[in-house]
């Protein structure tokens, strides 16, 4: 985990919340985040979480949901959009977690992936939440302006371009029309 910790939530698991846990990220939070995230603003961030247990581990099932502002890939003009999230987490203590020899084939189930390690008496959930909000956050979005801006540049799409050169033309002469 980042030893940042913007939106840091301690869980201890011999003492988990009863029913679930609502997370509402404060303003500075929600500020240090989108610096973190290279982001113009995290207008909202509210979390859900409930929690079990299997093996030892804390298994946290839950959604967030969030309202970020960035600037678009193409245009670079200001654009907001809403974050709606699932997420399951695993959370396994110090020298726990599974352990795979460096070059076995092995296959991964569900319940390997997400797992956290933690050290200590309690996991910070804040912080996983953080986590899976940056992977939410698209860096390339664009806004609604980014076709015309293209056009405008004379910069054609994946699509509209066609290959050139020998291969290319020998395909076009074997397509059929």
């Amino acid at each position: 985990m980042s030893d940042t910790n913007e939106l840091s939530r301690l869980v201890r698991p011999k003492a988990l919340p009863a029913g679930d846990l609502e997370i509402e990220a404060s303003e500075e939070e929600r500020a240090a985040l989108a610096k973190r995230f290279g982001i113009t603003a995290i207008h909202s961030l509210s979390a859900r979480a409930g929690f079990g247990e299997k093996d030892g581990a804390v298994i946290v099932d839950g959604t967030f949901d969030a309202k970020v502002e960035q600037p678009c890939a193409v245009t670079r003009d200001s654009l907001t959009y809403d974050i709606s999230e699932s997420f399951s987490l695993r959370f396994v203590p110090e020298g726990r977690m599974g352990e795979y020899e460096e070059d076995a084939e092995f296959e991964l189930t569900e319940e390997d992936l997400d797992e956290i390690e933690y050290e200590g008496d309690a996991f910070d959930l804040g912080e996983a939440i953080a986590q899976e909000l940056g992977l939410a956050i698209d860096p390339y979005r664009e806004g609604p302006g980014a076709d015309a801006a293209r056009e405008e540049a004379g910069i054609e799409s994946d699509e509209e371009r066609k290959p050139s050169g020998p291969l290319a033309e020998a395909l076009r002469g074997l397509k059929k029309d």
